[in-house]
């Protein structure tokens, strides 16, 4: 066991748990600290594990660049527990999903949403609080780090091929959501058009950057949650 959302079988396959994102560890890296709870998560998918037998099921791209499996796990006996979903539903993972693997997250998000409901794990560690988009000052220093931010968007408009949510009018100041070309066409094909999400309260999650103030790059359509239309 690697960390929380990252096995090895006894067949010298390591997959890596798709779907959800537990607290890193640092494991030996330079200049990067272990997050709260990391401990805690790897135990708990030890706990769950180890020395059980497990199905793997793929749902989209099957392996990712450092050639470790992209799966849904289950464990191979009565009941087969679905190692995610227990994941996040004793708060131990954030649902974390990708363009090209999107298979089951309504399930994972219902899992999430309970957990954090109840404060469990890491919901009640205010290192994984949502933040609120209209308190860009509370995203200081948080930059490169994986983040829930809920709000609702003032301005949704189009330039230059990408959709740009913003939240307040100081759009170089306050938090932003931009959507890109290739994102629009997931959206496109999901039949969201983010656009009409003006005055609509949603939830974004993703990796938050700094350009031009705080903002989250999505690349496909499960990264938003509508929480209310106006």
């Amino acid at each position: 066991m690697t960390d929380g959302d990252t096995v090895v079988l006894d067949s010298g396959l390591t997959v890596r748990l798709v779907g959800m994102q537990a607290p890193k560890l640092a494991l030996g890296r330079d200049g990067f600290a272990s997050w709260p709870q990391a401990e805690e998560a790897r135990a708990a998918l030890a706990a769950l594990v180890l020395d059980r037998p497990v199905r793997v099921r793929y749902g989209g791209e099957r392996a990712d660049r450092h050639g470790r499996a992209l799966g849904q796990v289950f464990l191979d006996e009565a009941g087969g527990t679905w190692v995610q979903q227990e994941m996040l539903a004793r708060g131990l993972a954030r649902v974390y999903s990708f363009p090209d693997n999107r298979a089951c997250l309504a399930e994972l998000m219902a899992a999430e949403g309970r957990a954090r409901a109840m404060q469990l794990g890491i919901w009640g560690d205010p290192y994984y609080m949502v933040r609120r988009a209209d308190r860009p000052a509370a995203f200081a220093g948080r930059t490169g780090q994986y983040e829930l931010v809920e709000g609702r968007v003032l301005v949704a408009g189009a330039a230059g091929g990408r959709v740009y949510l913003n939240f307040g009018r100081r759009w170089k100041e306050d938090f932003t959501v931009v959507i890109d070309a290739g994102a629009l066409r997931l959206f496109s094909d999901s039949g969201l058009d983010p656009l009409v999400l003006q005055g609509a309260l949603i939830r974004v999650r993703g990796w938050l950057d700094d350009r031009d103030g705080p903002r989250i790059e999505v690349t496909h359509p499960e990264q938003i949650e509508v929480l209310a239309t106006r």
